[in-house]
């Protein structure tokens, strides 16, 4: 594999694991006031974004953590509705 590739699985990695924490959070807490629910939406949005650009040139790293992250940023929308009031 080489240097680049290996470098965005591990960019990815830290970026969309980031995410767990604070899912985490909310879930046991079950408050998600403290979340914009614009930042989340704008931040979904954005994941998708990524992930169809990854499609469209065929880059592993990208579609594997964008997938992942939307997954994640979707967890947290729904949290954000669920337990945001």
């Amino acid at each position: 594999m080489e240097l680049g590739q290996t470098l965005g699985l591990v960019a990815g990695a830290l970026v969309t694991c980031s995410m767990i924490p604070q899912l985490v959070r909310v879930f046991r807490l079950k408050s998600a006031r403290e979340i914009s629910r614009l930042f989340t939406i704008l931040l979904l949005l954005g994941v998708i974004c990524w992930l169809a650009y990854g499609v469209y040139l065929r880059l592993t790293p990208v579609i594997l953590w964008n997938a992942i992250g939307a997954v994640l940023v979707a967890l947290l929308l729904y949290a954000k509705l669920k337990y945001g009031k």
